[in-house]
């Protein structure tokens, strides 16, 4: 790294030492303000000075600090003084209560859940380091807005510890001499927990672990505590995943109230009277090779105007009823959460497994749509009803591409009686796709890492996940039951729970028009449509533009959610969209079950908030999501670490000032090359082009380069992996 580069960073550090010394009285003053906000937030009655004081009683500040704190808050219009000279908050101060989430660099941001009615923000309030006080990543705490930025960010101090977070953290522990520590396996607590009481219990050096630590005492940086659970070594997919649960706040294991409550369930299957018989059609099932539970069945039938499509989805609604055990527990967990050979389901076994599964050759009750469709897969007619049916066979998604793509005459000849609804399901999903992409709707070609697993718990290999058109038959036909039951809801004016994806913002969206220019793809004008968008990602197919793109395209969208306000999908351009085929692992669609069977039935509406439910559910979503991704990550770093030296073929997925990211496609494992690795050269950061240009070599490094990289390093505590450029690759 040149010179220039390190006496620039040498600067930054000396000014930001001095600022934080001519700051140190103003945040002494500032912490004793804040305590006594807190004070008078959470008394009853307005307080005197001396009731004041008594409640600095364990603090360490003076009475001048204290009266000195009084008189900025009295000046700053924060409190009020009462004529017997007591003090109480003034009505308009800006304290706000919520959860705080901590980054691992220091700072967090509140997620509001209180505020005063007249001063609603915009966003979640930012804070620094120095305006944490003792708050702790998870804290309910209270906060007071200081200042607004021009972007709309608040920026604010904790004021108060409202409701402390977890006391029990996961961990890896270590002996370090004669101390005995548990090193926080989420970054965001940043302490280390020095064990003083083991219970008996002996990890070995380097086991993952749940620790218990207190934070009334202890330094800034080391907490006592002790071990309550040894969960084994670090490397082993079930220590993972437990620390996974931690860090994520996963409810995991079924009460003994919802056990006895599942125990209870009618496993019979008589069919009552208003259940339609749908046992005669040939229905089957496509899943994955490890799939478990089996919520959906299909069958399709050649007409005479074209196609019949049943799209039979498990009745989980008949098993489990609004309001008891399993659905509180069901609702709060939201989503199953998925790990490479492990679930967390959102069901008790007996029911994802069992009861609601639409094994083969089982009668099993479902809610059926049923849909019409002509020969170039326009929508004719549709219609629902509770049904019972019996699947005929359980086919994998590669079995199916063998059967129809690759002509395996072993396997035709085996499935001999489903060839030609088999046919029938490949001419239809190919008319709907057609159809689809006309409009406009935006196919992805993202790529995914499978994962083999040892039976002793390692991981054996990772591979990149290959996608059929047995996958394709399947998701065709989901989409349509999803927006045939959408679009009978939006049609009777009922209120109900969408699935809904709201255009790109635009400075996002032109960002990325910037980018494709650079690339000098053919590309049409930019228009804020799913069509523009779906037309780039053609243009790139089979160039080695086509990852990048994706995920860059990817990035740019915003995320898709459960509203109770019906605006549409803009990555499928349609109008109407919700999620109907998946109630064993989606609370969301036993909502939408219930809504249907209630029109289906004309019973009355069940009372239920659809916008809270669907903010909740919505953020139950994107945790489980988090989890999911952190959970592959800690597995991709687990496995790299046993391969430092080896070399890869990667693409330059993101180029920054100080380092370029890659990827491995094979194995979708991603870490960073820092510029002081690239080689003895000045390279200067082309932002416009994400690009490194090489001052002296004129090399250049441009985002969706092919590059051969040497795995350098691998952090499993801070879950990084760095690479050097392979040394014949430099030559």
């Amino acid at each position: 790294m040149s010179k220039k580069r390190k006496s620039s960073r040498h600067v930054k550090s000396h000014s930001s030492k001095r600022l934080s010394q001519s700051n140190k009285n103003d945040e002494k003053y500032s912490q004793v303000e804040n305590m006594a906000l807190g004070f008078f937030y959470t008394a009853d009655a307005p307080l005197s000075f001396a009731q004041l004081y008594s409640n600095f009683s364990q603090a360490r500040y003076s009475e001048d600090d204290i009266r000195a704190a009084l008189d900025t808050l009295l000046q700053a219009g924060l409190i009020v003084k009462d004529s017997k000279n007591h003090y109480k908050l003034h009505k308009n101060t800006s304290l706000y209560e919520g959860t705080l989430t901590l980054h691992p660099k220091g700072f967090g941001f509140v997620s509001v859940t209180k505020s005063p009615v007249n001063r609603p923000l915009k966003r979640d309030p930012f804070i620094s380091p120095g305006q944490m006080g003792e708050a702790h990543h998870g804290d309910t705490v209270l906060i007071r807005v200081f200042r607004i930025r021009a972007d709309d960010r608040p920026e604010s101090s904790v004021v108060k510890v409202l409701v402390p977070g977890t006391n029990r953290i996961g961990g890896i522990f270590r002996t370090e001499g004669r101390n005995r520590l548990v090193y926080p396996d989420d970054r965001r607590f940043p302490f280390t927990v020095r064990i003083k009481d083991a219970d008996g219990l002996q990890p070995k050096n380097g086991d993952a672990v749940i620790a218990q630590f207190d934070r009334a005492t202890g330094a800034a940086n080391f907490l006592p505590g002790k071990i309550i659970e040894i969960l084994g070594a670090a490397d082993d997919v079930d220590s993972q995943m437990r620390l996974v649960i931690e860090q994520f706040n996963l409810p995991w294991q079924f009460s003994d109230e919802i056990i006895a409550e599942t125990a209870g369930l009618d496993e019979s299957f008589m069919p009552e009277q208003d259940r339609e018989d749908l046992r005669t059609t040939n229905h089957i099932t496509i899943d994955g090779e490890s799939a478990q539970d089996f919520d959906d069945a299909i069958c399709v039938i050649k007409t005479r105007n074209g196609f019949r499509l049943f799209v039979s989805i498990a009745d989980v609604s008949h098993f489990v009823a609004p309001g008891s055990a399993i659905d509180r527990e069901a609702y709060n967990r939201g989503t199953s959460v998925y790990f490479p050979g492990r679930v967390i389901p959102m069901l008790p076994e007996k029911l994802s497994n069992n009861l609601c599964s639409l094994v083969p050759g089982e009668d099993r009750f479902t809610v059926s749509a049923i849909l019409d469709f002509d020969r170039l897969g326009t929508l004719l007619a549709k219609r629902f009803s509770r049904s019972i049916i019996c699947s005929r066979q359980r086919f994998t998604y590669t079995t199916v591409q063998k059967i129809l793509i690759d002509k395996d005459p072993v396997l035709r000849k085996e499935h001999k009686a489903f060839l030609t609804g088999l046919k029938w399901a490949e001419e239809l999903a190919t008319a709907l796709q057609d159809r689809r992409k006309k409009r406009g709707s935006i196919d992805f070609n993202l790529v995914e890492a499978e994962f083999t697993l040892a039976k002793s718990g390692k991981i054996e290999s990772i591979s990149r996940a290959e996608r059929n058109f047995a996958h394709q038959i399947i998701e065709e036909f989901m989409l349509a039951a999803n927006e045939a039951v959408a679009e009978f809801f939006t049609r009777q004016q009922i209120p109900a729970i969408y699935r809904v994806h709201e255009p790109p913002e635009l400075i996002k969206a032109e960002e990325f028009f910037d980018f494709i220019k650079t690339l000098g793809l053919p590309v049409a004008p930019f228009v804020n449509t799913p069509a523009w968008f779906a037309g780039v990602l053609e243009k790139c197919k089979e160039t080695k533009y086509e990852y990048i793109i994706n995920n860059l395209l990817l990035r740019s969208m915003q995320q898709a959610q459960y509203s109770a306000n019906n605006v549409g999908h803009f990555g499928l351009a349609a109008t109407d969209y919700t999620h109907f085929t998946s109630p064993i692992r989606r609370y969301p669609d036993l909502i939408v079950h219930r809504q249907l069977l209630q029109l289906l039935q004309k019973s009355p509406p069940r009372k239920l908030s659809l916008t809270e439910a669907a903010e909740f559910l919505s953020a139950r979503e994107r945790t489980a999501v988090m989890a999911e991704r952190d959970m592959n990550d800690r597995l991709k770093i687990g496995y790299m670490q046993h391969r430092i030296g080896e070399t890869f073929e990667a693409i330059i997925s993101g180029v920054t000032e100080n380092a370029l990211y890659v990827e491995i496609q094979d194995m979708c494992i991603s870490g960073s090359i820092p510029a002081e690795l690239l080689g003895d050269d000045y390279f200067l950061y082309d932002k416009k082009n994400y690009r490194l240009f090489g001052e002296i070599s004129a090399k250049t490094y441009q985002i969706g380069d092919l590059v051969q990289v040497t795995v350098v390093d691998v952090d499993i505590l801070s879950k990084k992996i760095l690479f050097a450029l392979a040394p014949t690759f430099m030559q």
